[in-house]
């Protein structure tokens, strides 16, 4: 769709329907993460027999999370007297600015895209990983022991579960033979990975827990040992940077999930009739549904749980993935 706009255009022209489709982009995402958020707390809510957000916005509480944002956007900016100043300033915008710019590889419909990147699978790893240094770097310059030992918990974690995180989605790059997630799509018009790659498909959603830094992997902030983690000192809109890196790529994991594993536009075959966009809507509510309910459901780990969990458990299984699917692409495929 984007390459169809720029063919033949200027290049101001070219700037400004990028600028524009970006501030879409951009508009989309925060009303996602302003309403995911309020999702969150009524679902919580509910299945905690509890109310959950009720006050402002009438009886659903529909403007409780803008009334957040203001919050935030209105308190006082403080940074700590002994911290390292510039990168205690640089660290929310490393963490946040990878998540923004993996959705730009997310296909949500056939003609819906705003890149159709050969390499896109391999593109939002790599940019993805960016984040880790952003968490780590925020952690460091806060000068304060708790934020370092939220920033080396996250560092830990997310590099033992993006291995396992890889190697599940290999499994998926043997019967596609392409990294392109357009390639990927169209590779399950007749059936969708998740039936063909359901290791996979768990092993990469567990994964994708401790990448977001969710319950019950979130012990990079965990509350009753670590103040907040990495983000102590942090207050105001820097922290709240922290947080919409966190729910930005709640949006962009689920979206990739949907591509991988889910058939992203893909119809069943009998409802053919309903737009690809409507099929994707579906499938990536349900999967962050799932995300969400998860966090509700199970008690955090402990930190030598999640790391025995991540090198014994979900790297052989990703392993023996891998062996099984390039087994039966042999036999049957």
């Amino acid at each position: 769709m984007v390459q169809s706009l720029l063919e033949g255009a200027p290049s101001w022209t070219t700037f400004f329907i990028f600028f524009g489709l970006a501030t879409v982009l951009l508009f989309v995402i925060l009303g996602f993460v302003t309403y995911g958020i309020l999702a969150e707390r009524k679902l919580m809510g509910f299945m905690q027999g509890r109310i959950g957000p009720n006050q402002v916005g009438g009886r659903w509480g529909l403007l409780q999370t803008v009334s957040d944002v203001l919050k935030l956007l209105l308190k006082e900016d403080t940074i700590p007297k002994a911290a390292d100043k510039p990168l205690f300033i640089l660290a929310p915008v490393i963490a946040f600015a990878p998540a923004f710019m993996v959705v730009a590889v997310i296909p949500f419909t056939q003609n819906l895209r705003f890149s159709d990147m050969g390499v896109g699978l391999l593109y939002y790893i790599a940019v993805s990983g960016i984040s880790t240094i952003g968490v780590l770097t925020g952690g460091w310059a806060s000068n304060n022991k708790y934020s370092l030992l939220g920033g080396m918990r996250a560092a830990a974690q997310m590099i033992s579960y993006e291995i396992p995180l890889v190697m599940s989605v290999i499994g998926v790059i043997l019967l596609t033979g392409s990294l392109n997630l357009n390639d990927i799509i169209a590779a399950q018009e007749k059936v969708w990975y998740i039936f063909v790659q359901p290791i996979g498909f768990i092993v990469f959603f567990i994964a994708a827990i401790s990448e977001l830094n969710r319950t019950p992997f979130d012990l990079p902030e965990a509350e009753s040992e670590l103040v907040s983690g990495f983000h102590t000192e942090y207050s105001g809109f820097r922290w709240a940077f922290f947080m919409l890196a966190e729910y930005v790529y709640l949006f962009a994991m689920s979206g990739l999930i949907t591509v991988l594993f889910l058939g992203g536009w893909q119809p069943i075959a009998f409802l053919s009739f309903i737009p690809g966009a409507v099929w994707f809507a579906l499938k990536f509510s349900l999967v962050v549904f799932l995300f969400m309910w998860i966090r509700y459901t199970f008690p955090r780990m402990r930190a030598d749980q999640l790391m025995e969990f991540g090198w014994k458990v979900l790297l052989p299984v990703a392993l023996a993935n891998i062996f099984l699917t390039a087994l039966l692409k042999e036999l049957f495929f």
